[in-house]
C-alpha cells in the first residue's frame, strides 16, 4: 500500500543576505506497508514525522526519492492518491457550526460520491462508530471523543483503501482514548483498511500496531514489531529500594554482579533506589535477594518491570517522548 524509497525533503533555512541554508527535514527514508497493516509512525517533535506524513499524503512534494501510494505515484498522480486514502488529521476538520450529517455527506461529495451514496455510507459509519443519534447534532456540541470519531467517519466515507491517522486520541480523556482503540481496530477487522498512524501514545503504538517505524533526525532509526522492539533492550529494569542508606552501596555490588546495565543508585536518605536492566531478571532476583538477606540489607520495595516501548525509545532516540508532550 505504501512503498517509498529515499523520500526526502529539504526546506531552505533563515541564512544572512542572499545565503540560504538548507534544512533537512527528511534525510531520505524507506517505507514499506502491506496492506491490511497497522503501522504506527513515532518521533520526537521536530524529527520529520509531519513531513513524511504531508509528503504520502500529497500535502507536499518530495525533492528527492519517489513514493507509492495505494499504487499511485505521488508525485505525478497526486488526485490518484488522494481519492484512495482517507487522511484524519490532528486539528480535525468539521465544522462546529455545521451539523455532522451534513459534513460527513459533503465530505463524500467531495470525493466524487453521489449525496444519496454519501448519506447511506455516511449513515453506516455512524453505526459503527457509535455515533448513532448524532446525525443532526452540531460538532460544537459533541464531546472530545464523538467528535474524534466524527473526523474518522469523514475520512471513511468515500472507502478508501488506505487511512493515515494524525494522532487520532490526543486530548481525550482515558475511556474516551480507549473506546477510539477499539473502534481503530475495527477499522481493519470490519472494513479491511489499511492503517498508517502517527502516535506520542506508546500505549497506543503497542497495543494497536502491527509493526512500528520510529524516525529521528529525518531518518528511519528502528522498524519492528512491538514485541522485537523491546526485546531490543538490554534486560528487565529491577529497581531496589533500600531501608538504610548507608548500605546502597553494598546492594549496588550485589545488583552489579547480575546487571547487564550499569547500576544507579539514587537519594542519599533512608529509601535510597538501586537500579539496574537485567536480561532474564525473572531468573535472577531470587538469588538476589538471598544475597541481599544474607548481607543483611533490608529492602523497602524490590520492583520488576519489563521494558515498554518509552525504553526503545529512549535507546534509540535519547529522549523519552513522554517528554515530548502529546
Amino acid at each position: 500500500m505504501i512503498h517509498a524509497r529515499g523520500l526526502a525533503r529539504t526546506f531552505e533555512g533563515r541564512g544572512r543576505g542572499k545565503a540560504q541554508e538548507e534544512v533537512k527535514a527528511v534525510a531520505g527514508v524507506d517505507i514499506d506497508l502491506a496492506e491490511g497493516e497497522i503501522v504506527g509512525f513515532l518521533g520526537p517533535n521536530g524529527a520529520g514525522k509531519t513531513t513524511t506524513l504531508r509528503m504520502l499524503t500529497t500535502l507536499l512534494k518530495p525533492t528527492a526519492g519517489s513514493a507509492t501510494v495505494a499504487g499511485f505515484d505521488v508525485a505525478t498522480q497526486s488526485q490518484q492518491v488522494r481519492r484512495s486514502i482517507g487522511y484524519v488529521s490532528q486539528s480535525g476538520s468539521t465544522s462546529p457550526e455545521a451539523r455532522a450529517g451534513e459534513e460527513v455527506v459533503d465530505h463524500g461529495m467531495l470525493y466524487g460520491i453521489s449525496q444519496k451514496q454519501a448519506e447511506s455510507r455516511g449513515r453506516e459509519l455512524f453505526e459503527q462508530l457509535d455515533l448513532e443519534g448524532l446525525w443532526e447534532r452540531k460538532p460544537q456540541a459533541m464531546s472530545g471523543g464523538q467528535r474524534r470519531r466524527l473526523d474518522t467517519a469523514m475520512g471513511l466515507v468515500h472507502d478508501p483503501t488506505l487511512v493515515f491517522l494524525d494522532e487520532p486520541t490526543t486530548g481525550l480523556d482515558p475511556q474516551a482514548r480507549a473506546n477510539l482503540w477499539t473502534h481503530i481496530s475495527d477499522l481493519r477487522t470490519r472494513r479491511g483498511a489499511t492503517i498508517f498512524l502517527t502516535t506520542h501514545y506508546l500505549d497506543e503504538a503497542d497495543a494497536l500496531c502491527d509493526r512500528i517505524l520510529v524516525i529521528d533526525h529525518g531518518s528511519i532509526v528502528a522498524s519492528d514489531t512491538p514485541d522485537a522492539l523491546k526485546r531490543q533492550v538490554a534486560g528487565d529494569l529491577v529497581s531496589l529500594v533500600v531501608a538504610d542508606a548507608s548500605k546502597a552501596a553494598a546492594a549496588a555490588e550485589l545488583l552489579g554482579r547480575i546487571a547487564d546495565t550499569e547500576v544507579e543508585v539514587t537519594g542519599a536518605q533512608a529509601g535510597a533506589a538501586v537500579s539496574a536492566r537485567v536480561r532474564g531478571a525473572g531468573h535472577e532476583v531470587a538469588g538476589l535477594i538471598r544475597g541481599l538477606d544474607a548481607a543483611g540489607i533490608d529492602l523497602e520495595s524490590i520492583e520488576v518491570r519489563r521494558p515498554t516501548l518509552d525504553d526503545v525509545f529512549l535507546d534509540l532516540t535519547g529522549r523519552s517522548l513522554r517528554e515530548q508532550g502529546a
